[in-house]
Order: structure tokens, then C-alpha cells, then sequence
């Protein structure tokens, strides 16, 4: 049996502008997650530099940016090319939080992709103990 799931979409909620450079770091991003591990580490490794830290407020804007925009991105598998455009959506705006990649500690294994900032997960609904984090690009 299949369970149902919602997924909220407003893309009209984002203003024209704001929505436009998401949809594009979106689109970046997809194609980004097609890539291996170590090419996104080293693309991300070069957009980083010249960045400030995000702050948890300006990353949370991003995601929920994101998720309004892209049903790819606000869905449970999308967790890869939401964390790719959020970074991506927060270095257009000057910023950069932490990516990470990791998995779940407790059975069964799942693989996981999510941003954080000033030390705590953005956006996940999950306890901070809840990952092992594998890598990040700080």
C-alpha cells in the first residue's frame, strides 16, 4: 500500500526576478547532481571562494526559495539537487553555506545531501545526530 504524499509548490509565492535566478540554479544544479561525488567537491570547491558564511536565515530563504520553485527539489528524493541549488542560489546572493553529504545511522541506509549553516541543518526535520556526514564543502 502506498502512502500519499503532499509536496507544497508556490512558485508564484517568489518574486519574478528571485524566481528567474532560481529556476537557473536550479537547472544548474540538476545537471550538477548528474556529475560524480568528486567533481561536485572540486565545482563546489571553486564557486565557495570570495564567499562569506550564510547565516542560518539567508540559507533557509534559499531553500524555501528552491523548494517553491522545483517539485524535483521539494520532493523526499530530491535532496541532492536541493542542497546543490541552495548553495548555488546562496553564492549568486554573495554567501555560502556548508554542504554535506552523508547517511542515515540508523537502518535502513539512505543516502542524504542537505546545507547547513551557523552549525545546524537547515530546513531538515531531522535531529543533528540523525546523519553521518561523509563530506562538506565548507
Amino acid at each position: 500500500m502506498s502512502m500519499p504524499e503532499a509536496v507544497q509548490y508556490h512558485p508564484h509565492a517568489v518574486p519574478l526576478r528571485r524566481r528567474t535566478m532560481t529556476r537557473l540554479a536550479v537547472g544548474v544544479a540538476r545537471l550538477l547532481a548528474r556529475q560524480s561525488p568528486h567533481r561536485i567537491r572540486a565545482v563546489l570547491g571553486l564557486l565557495r571562494r570570495g564567499t562569506r558564511p550564510a547565516t542560518f536565515d539567508e540559507a533557509a530563504a534559499a531553500r524555501n526559495d528552491v523548494v517553491a520553485v522545483s517539485l524535483a527539489c521539494a520532493g523526499p528524493k530530491g535532496c541532492l539537487a536541493r542542497s546543490l541549488a541552495t548553495v548555488l542560489l546562496c553564492r549568486v546572493r554573495g554567501t555560502w553555506p556548508t554542504w554535506c553529504v552523508g547517511v542515515r545511522r540508523i537502518a535502513p541506509f539512505g543516502a542524504h545531501a542537505w546545507v547547513e549553516a551557523e552549525g545546524a541543518m537547515v530546513g531538515e526535520d531531522f535531529p543533528s545526530d540523525y546523519f553521518r556526514t561523509f563530506f562538506t564543502v565548507p
